[in-house]
Order: C-alpha cells, then sequence, then structure tokens
C-alpha cells in the first residue's frame, strides 16, 4: 500500500566526501594528500575559525580537493556552497563541468540557473557557481538574500577579491560584494597558490595562523622541475632561451616549429595512437598583439601547406633540420612527413576578452582536439585555466620595472601532470625573464618555508626586480616591510648545536658546511633545506658570503613573546650583523633562545631583498 510517509524523509547520505574519495581511487590517484587538507579545514571550521586559506601549488589539483571539500561540507550539514571563479568564461566553464562529473549532490548550478523566478532555494542544499563578476555577484546576492551561514569557496581567492583600495580608506567593488555576499554569519575559504596579497592586505581577515596547505600528487611536475634552485643542474625538459632583446618573428617560427617536430616524433615513434597536444603562445597583454601572433602562425600553416608557395622550400628544410637535431636524421623525414600530413589539423586559438564577450568556446584549446593546437592569449590564458597534453610554451611577456611574484607564478601554465612526455616539453623564453621567474619561485619556496616553520605570520620575500603583490594591495597599517628576517621552527637548544655555533664563528668548520649539520641534526623545520640551497646557490664570496654568530639571550627583551620566540620588529638588528668581523658576509644566521633554552634560528639577507610581514596578530597578541 502506498505511504506517503516512506518518502517524506528520503534525502542524499551524509557519505560525499566517501564517495568521491572511491571515485578518485577508481582512478589510481592517492587521495591521502586530498584528506589531509579537507581534515584541516574542518578541524578549522570546527574551531570556529571563519575565514582561511588552502594554498598549493599551481596545476596541482586543487580542482579535486575543492570537490572533496564541497562533498564534506555538505556531509557536515552545510546548505549552500558558493563557488567563486575569476571572471572568465572559459574557467567558469572548466571548473563547473569538472564538479558535474564528479557526480557530486546536488548538481552543481551556475548562478544563471539559480536566479531565476521559479526557483525557490528553501531549506534544500546548493552547489553555486559564481565568476567574480560585480553584475553577476549582485544577482547572487539578491537571490539567497535572507539565507544564513553561506559558505564561499573562493578559487584563485587572490585575484579581484582583495581591497586594492584598502590605503585609501575605500573598498573595492568585488571585494565589497563578496564581504555582502558572506554576511555577518558567512564561512571564507580562500584557495590559491599565491597566497601573500590574502594575507598582506588582510582580506576578510583571514586568520594566517589557520591556512592549510595541500601538498601536489606524486605525479606533479612543478617548480622543483622548471625551476630548480641549482640552475647549473641537467633540465629534465627543453630548455630555449632568446636573446634579452628583439621581438624577430623567427624566434616564434622556430619555437612553432620545434613544436611540430616533437608532436611529430610523439605520434610517430612513441604514441601507441595518435594524440593531441597543445602550444601555448604569451607574448603580450594587448589583445592587437594577440592578433598579429595569430597572423604570423597562421602564415606559416599556409605556407607549409601549399607547396608552391616560394617559401615552402625553406620552412621544410628549417623543420626538418629541427627534428635532425632532436631526433637524428634516420627520424627526421619521417616527422617532417607527419608534421606536413598533419598540418591541415593545426588549430591557432585567439583567448582573450575581446573573444571572451562573444561568449566563444575554449574547449578545443584546453582539451585539444587536434595534434596542433596552439592558444594564444594573456591574461585569460595565465591563470586558472588548465590546459591538457601542454608540450610548448612560448614566453616572452615581460615588464619594464618590477614583475609582481604572485603574477608570475600563476603564469606558470606547464606546472601539473606532465611526467608522461616531460622531457619533450619545450620552454622558450628570453634569459632574463627566465632568470627573473626563477627568482620568483626561490623567494616563492622561501615565504613557504616561513609558513611551515610555524613562526606566526609568513615572511613574504621582494628585490628591486621582483614585487611579492600589487603595491595598492599591501594593508600598510600593519604590514612591516624591511624587517629583514625570517625565523624557522623552535628547537631545544644544546651543547652540541653551541659547539656548532662557535667553530664556525672562530672559523674553524665552514659554515655551509655547519648549516647542513643544522639541518641534519634538527631538522627540516628548524633549518629549511630550501633555505640552505638557496643560500648555496648565491655565495659570490665563497663561505665567507655566510656569517653564523653567537647564540643570544632574549629574556631581557621585553618586547619579545618569550614563549614563542618572536619579536614584532626582528630580532638581527645592526650591531648582531658585526660587520667589521664578517665584512663580505650577505647571509647572516643567528640562535635566539629564552630561559628554557628553546631556541629559533633566524635568517637575515644583508642586499636589496626585502621581507614584507603582516604584523596584525602581533599587535593584536599584545
Amino acid at each position: 500500500m502506498f505511504n506517503i510517509e516512506n518518502f517524506k524523509a528520503v534525502t542524499a547520505d551524509n557519505i560525499r566526501f566517501e564517495k568521491q574519495k572511491k571515485r578518485l581511487s577508481k582512478g589510481s590517484i592517492n587521495t591521502s594528500f586530498i584528506e589531509n587538507a579537507v581534515t584541516a579545514a574542518i578541524k578549522n571550521l570546527v574551531a570556529g575559525t571563519k575565514s582561511f586559506v588552502i594554498y598549493g601549488e599551481p596545476q596541482s589539483g586543487k580542482t579535486e580537493m575543492m570537490i572533496c571539500l564541497t562533498a564534506k561540507l555538505l556531509d557536515q550539514d552545510r546548505k549552500i556552497i558558493v563557488v567563486l571563479l575569476n571572471d572568465n568564461v572559459e574557467l567558469l566553464k572548466q571548473n563547473l563541468r569538472r564538479f558535474k562529473e564528479s557526480g557530486i549532490d546536488p548538481d552543481p548550478k551556475n548562478f544563471s540557473e539559480v536566479i531565476d523566478s521559479n526557483v525557490e532555494i528553501g531549506t534544500n542544499k546548493w552547489i553555486i557557481f559564481c565568476k567574480k563578476n560585480a553584475r553577476d555577484l549582485r544577482k547572487l546576492i539578491e537571490k539567497l538574500r535572507g539565507q544564513t551561514e553561506i559558505t564561499v569557496i573562493d578559487d584563485e581567492a587572490d585575484y579581484a577579491s582583495p581591497n586594492a583600495k584598502i590605503n585609501q580608506g575605500e573598498i573595492t567593488t568585488i571585494n565589497r560584494l563578496v564581504g555582502d555576499l558572506l554576511g555577518e554569519q558567512g564561512t571564507y575559504i580562500g584557495v590559491t597558490a599565491t597566497p601573500a596579497r590574502l594575507d598582506l592586505n588582510n582580506t576578510f581577515d583571514n586568520a594566517n595562523n589557520h591556512w592549510v596547505k595541500f601538498p601536489p600528487h606524486e605525479h606533479y611536475t612543478g617548480q622543483d622541475i622548471f625551476f630548480p634552485m641549482n640552475l647549473s643542474t641537467e633540465f629534465k625538459y627543453c630548455l630555449t632561451p632568446l636573446p634579452d632583446q628583439g621581438d624577430d618573428p623567427k624566434y616564434l617560427r622556430r619555437a612553432l616549429f620545434g613544436f611540430y617536430a616533437n608532436v611529430g616524433y610523439l605520434n610517430t615513434e612513441v604514441n601507441k595512437q595518435e594524440k593531441n597536444y597543445c602550444m601555448l603562445v604569451h607574448t603580450s597583454g594587448k589583445r592587437a598583439d594577440h592578433t598579429d601572433d595569430y597572423k604570423q602562425i597562421q602564415k606559416i600553416i599556409n605556407i607549409l601547406k601549399d607547396s608552391n608557395l616560394p617559401k615552402f622550400i625553406n620552412y621544410v628544410q628549417e623543420l626538418w633540420e629541427i627534428a635532425k637535431e632532436r631526433f637524428g636524421e634516420e627520424k627526421a623525414d619521417g616527422i617532417v612527413k607527419y608534421a606536413l600530413k598533419t598540418i591541415s589539423r593545426c588549430s591557432p586559438v585567439v583567448m582573450n576578452s575581446d573573444v571572451d564577450k562573444k561568449n566563444v568556446d575554449y574547449t578545443n584549446a584546453t582539451y585539444p582536439t587536434t595534434p596542433f593546437t596552439i592558444a594564444i592569449g594573456g591574461n585569460i590564458i595565465s591563470r586558472g585555466v588548465t590546459f591538457h597534453n601542454l608540450l610548448s610554451m612560448f614566453f616572452t611577456r615581460d615588464v619594464k620595472h618590477k614583475i609582481q611574484q604572485d603574477t608570475y607564478i600563476q603564469r606558470a601554465r606547464m606546472f601539473g601532470s606532465r611526467n608522461d612526455y616531460l622531457k619533450y616539453f619545450e620552454l622558450t623564453i628570453p634569459e632574463h625573464l627566465f632568470l627573473d621567474w626563477h627568482k620568483c619561485f626561490v623567494f616563492h619556496r622561501l615565504a613557504w618555508e616561513s609558513i611551515n616553520s610555524g613562526n606566526g605570520a609568513p615572511v613574504w620575500l621582494e628585490d628591486n626586480r621582483v614585487a611579492a603583490v600589487a603595491a595598492n594591495s599591501l594593508d600598510k597599517a600593519t604590514v612591516a616591510i624591511d624587517s629583514g628576517e625570517m625565523g624557522f621552527g623552535i628547537f631545544d637548544l644544546n651543547e652540541e648545536i653551541q659547539k656548532l655555533v662557535q667553530d664556525a664563528y672562530d672559523g674553524g668548520k665552514s659554515c655551509l658546511i655547519v648549516l647542513k649539520e643544522f639541518l641534519t641534526k634538527l631538522g627540516n623545520a628548524s633549518m629549511p633545506q630550501y633555505v640552505i640551497q638557496y643560500v648555496e646557490n648565491f655565495m659570490p664570496e665563497g663561505d665567507a658570503s655566510i656569517a653564523i654568530h653567537k647564540a643570544f639571550s632574549i629574556a631581557n627583551y621585553k618586547d619579545a613573546q618569550q614563549d614563542k620566540i618572536e619579536r614584532a620588529k626582528g630580532f638581527i638588528g645592526n650591531n648582531d650583523i658585526e660587520k667589521s668581523k664578517f665584512p663580505q658576509a650577505i647571509h647572516h644566521f643567528k640562535i635566539f633562545y629564552n630561559t628554557s633554552n628553546k631556541a629559533r634560528i633566524y635568517y637575515r639577507y644583508i642586499g636589496n631583498i626585502k621581507f614584507l610581514k603582516n604584523l596584525k596578530r602581533h599587535l593584536n597578541e599584545q
């Protein structure tokens, strides 16, 4: 007999998170990294933290983590999850599709599906996607009016969400609207690979002491591969440096032919079945330049299609020479024949805001459907969007003054799961730009080590060429610039460590060797390996470039936090540098300890590097 009571209570089981883990496990994906990040995020929420950041490497699987986090939040009976994305149609499509394909319940919706007057929010659970676009946000806020405890997951959180007018006593539109969406009871979870701006801007008062690290999966190829600390090591991919001056069209042509040669080799000698690959061309932020690049590439394609054109012989020979150099003369003919037979399946696609406004589908560029797919663009292709089977990158976009560390880290679109074809990947880039980009990641590594050390607020680095973030995003009321030092994890100071310090101080032992012994005896948290690698790769005066000073007690420092061994304005002053004893030193290390013999190693670089630190939490604790 029919009984309506049997059906009233039928709802989705609160096992969404477990279902997502099973889905990933079936695809042979190790879910431990995701589980750890989700568990830490939920722990924050249970403890009452209302605003924090989850940070991980570019292209490291954060979308899958966000899917699992959303599933867990829904299991925890959170009703409305709003996923914010950059104002980029392709990025919205890409992420919404990934969420839908995961089978998560309820079915994720674009905000445009929700704002219809016939749709009732009610007490149901929702996953709503919305671009960080003022018009879209206003409509969504109106639709959700009266709803409380909205949870916002802000993808690429450091883009658009921070208040760029913080020092003018004003609020930028997107920052205000996201704040309105959160209301008094909402929860903010920022997700990004570049959290510096969120910290230094105090965006939505995120708690930097509760940030969650999301490490990359085991198949990830990232900064350690593409920007190794030691540039003298053998690269695992093909780095093709360009002259620092000039924009001769021949450089783009050679990069294009290199792409053709690599695809030709893979599809004739390596792959069992033909695969489609992508090349990224990023020369400028100007849309007119994208059109010029497109015309130049299309002209080359047209010549290779027609053997009657005057330049056909020269271009084919140039392609053959590149194939010969890379894969040998016996393979060159087959590679070139493949390229010429397949050139009609070459798809150049312009991706910029002009095209974006026309609602053009970029899927054929991000998921290549032809062997030779070429994506051309600027800002749209440099943040958030994933390019599958990316095999080549022609990157010449530079700036006259400082480059922003966060922006250029995001532009590393070659990061991701590239192991299957890593040795065939080619990055074509001006040498000085590569070195600046490399420096961005050196600073990035050091900053992340400062987070992992647990020593209060993160420390962000910049110099006369690389800026940590845009200057207008710095909350100057709470950010200290050029305190000049970074500290590491607390350890127990003993006689063995004191003797090492004394040996280095007296010159009886190499300072670099002593630093490495610190690492062995104290661990990576207290003497980070990346710091040692950075120092080792930047020793213009050899071991004299390093100074290890005598350990010093902070017992008489009234403005220091004795238990944490922290001091808002830093510990290493000019007197601590001992310039007369260490005249050539640029890397200074000094141990500071309290009355309990708990200690930290502090590092200060004497040069043109600045260290930026958010003192807000320090000031509040005093």
